[in-house]
Order: C-alpha cells, then sequence, then structure tokens
C-alpha cells in the first residue's frame, strides 16, 4: 500500500513571496512521505512553458528555442491547493518516480 500522506515545502511560499506568478511560473518543491522517501521537483506552470520558450529564442539559448529541457511537472497554477492535489492524485497513480520522469529521485532519510 502508497503512502497517501506527505508533507510540502514550496518555494514560493518561503521565498520572496510576493514576487511570484501564480499562472506564469515556476518552482521548486519538495514532497516527504511518511515512509521517509522525499522528493525534489521542478513544477512549470502551463503558461511559463511559452514564456521559456520566448526568452531562450531572445537569449538565444537552446538553439534560439529549437528545444527545451522540461520541468518534471506541468501544472495548472502554484498554489498550495493546486499542488497539493496534483501530488495526492500521483500518488494514487504510483510511486512518484515512476509516475513523473527518471530525473526524479526519492531518497529516504538515510540518504538512499
Amino acid at each position: 500500500m502508497l503512502s497517501k500522506e506527505f508533507k510540502l515545502w514550496l518555494e514560493f511560499e518561503e521565498v520572496d513571496v510576493n514576487n511570484w506568478q501564480k499562472d506564469n511560473d515556476f518552482c521548486n518543491i519538495h514532497v516527504t512521505l511518511e515512509d521517509g522517501r522525499h522528493y525534489g521537483i521542478n513544477i512549470w506552470t502551463y503558461n511559463f512553458l511559452k514564456t521559456a520558450i520566448q526568452y531562450n529564442k531572445k537569449a538565444n539559448k537552446n538553439l534560439k528555442g529549437l528545444y527545451l529541457v522540461p520541468p518534471d511537472l506541468f501544472v495548472e497554477e502554484l498554489t498550495r491547493d493546486c499542488i497539493e492535489k496534483t501530488i495526492s492524485d500521483l500518488l494514487k497513480i504510483g510511486n512518484i518516480e515512476e509516475v513523473l520522469n527518471q530525473s526524479v529521485i526519492s531518497k529516504n532519510n538515510n540518504g538512499v
């Protein structure tokens, strides 16, 4: 049985809380499960994908926007409610490291 309980640390709640666009930005989160597994996840909003593409074209990065290395997860908005619902749903599907891409690695309290 998968653990359904988790704790969230959300970057936008801790760092410069007045300087985030909930529907067009990115952040890092930490998810800690009851069983000790811990995940660091990079999240973008759907709108931020367009922003990142435009930035890469303008800044002449990634072959002028020809490609983009994606985050671990896309969400509609950067709010605690949206992210809690998302993580809860992902945990119903399976282990986060199996549901998301392989860059998301679980570590328990022993660093393993």
